[in-house]
């Protein structure tokens, strides 16, 4: 038995599944639809695919060696889920007052023409765009390598098992909402649940745009 293969999978589980702007948007998009939720969690698996390449290739070194590189791509990362939170208010405060007696035209839960293309996109660019993510697997994926094994069989498989995890968990988090969503897509419950997104992504929009200003 591996040992340090399951304690890299409890560690990588945890890091999957730790809410955040990931989380935050694959609920988002799963109350538009079942098909907007998986395709948001496919886009996020595709963003995590991404920066554990870079790891492994050892790409992920320019961003700790270059401040000013990954100062950048941090604001390009926080401008983008600064943009996805306000979105999200402003969508509340276009769709207007509605009460839970009916369903208005355009509340959650209708599908729309290429929703598909546009949460996968969300998906991809929300977890891609975040530069310690490369970072945090550069430093952690090398923990796990036995003494004396080949550093890139083994770190291909411990970036492949993230993917798989990211594979696992989202689509399973999108599913259930769209499970729960004959109660979640209540117009005061979808409003309240993308007014809290919203407010949510905004703040960790706003974090990562300020923190590299005031450093």
């Amino acid at each position: 038995m591996d040992a340090q293969l399951i304690a890299f999978t409890g560690v990588a589980a945890g890091m999957v599944a730790l809410p955040g702007a990931d989380f935050t948007v694959v609920v988002r998009n799963a109350l538009v639809s079942r098909a907007a939720g998986l395709a948001t969690a496919l886009g996020v698996a595709g963003g995590l695919l991404v920066h554990t390449a870079l790891a492994v290739a050892g790409l992920a070194a320019v961003l700790v060696t270059m401040p000013v590189l990954f100062r950048t791509v941090q604001l390009l990362g926080g401008a983008y889920v600064l943009y996805l939170g306000i979105s999200a208010l402003y969508a509340i405060r276009r769709r207007g007052p509605v009460d839970d007696g009916g369903t208005p035209e355009d509340a959650p839960g209708r599908p729309v023409p290429g929703e598909f293309g546009r949460a996968l996109r969300q998906g991809f660019l929300t977890n891609a765009l975040n530069p310690k993510a490369p970072v945090l697997f550069l430093s952690l994926l090398p923990q796990f390598v036995p003494h004396g094994q080949p550093p890139l069989p083994r770190t291909l498989l411990l970036a492949a098992l993230v993917v798989v995890l990211a594979l696992i968990w989202f689509p399973a988090v999108a599913l259930l909402v769209d499970r729960l969503g004959r109660w979640l897509r209540r117009p005061r419950t979808a409003r309240a649940i993308e007014g809290g997104s919203g407010v949510a992504l905004t703040g960790l929009g706003l974090a990562l745009v300020t923190g590299p200003l005031l450093r």
